[in-house]
């Protein structure tokens, strides 16, 4: 009986550091690659379910024609990403996956004319 309790607790400790350790791994580097023909000088993100934006990304910084940005500790998730370009120009690209081996995203003009033709025939 106590070797059974003892083999327990130690399944429980080691557990208990596995938790941390694989919550640490779901998160993710990702490398935007901006292969538009403008420049995007704004970035938000939130997740699917969330109705909320996060701030923006990318600060102070911008994503220049032929450019990358890397966001850093990324939480594996499906985003919404909201993308301002240098005409501020608001685009929404639903349901982006992050996470795992999806470690890169392309913006390109198709990503960004599609966003401006739906909010024009919203007008």
């Amino acid at each position: 009986m106590k070797k059974s309790i003892a083999a327990l607790a130690g399944a429980v400790c080691a557990a208990a550091l596995l938790i941390p350790m694989a919550a640490q791994a779901q998160k993710s580097d990702v490398v935007i690659k901006n292969k538009s023909d403008w420049e995007i000088h704004q970035f938000f993100l939130s997740p699917v379910d969330t109705d909320k934006w996060g701030p923006d990304q990318l600060q102070d910084q911008i994503i220049a024609t032929g450019g990358t940005f890397t966001l850093q500790g990324v939480p594996c998730d499906s985003y919404d990403v909201k993308l301002v370009d240098e005409d501020a120009d608001e685009c929404v690209v639903p349901g982006v996956d992050i996470c795992g081996d999806n470690q890169g995203w392309v913006i390109n003009n198709d990503d960004l004319l599609e966003c401006q033709a739906g909010s024009d025939e919203g007008e």
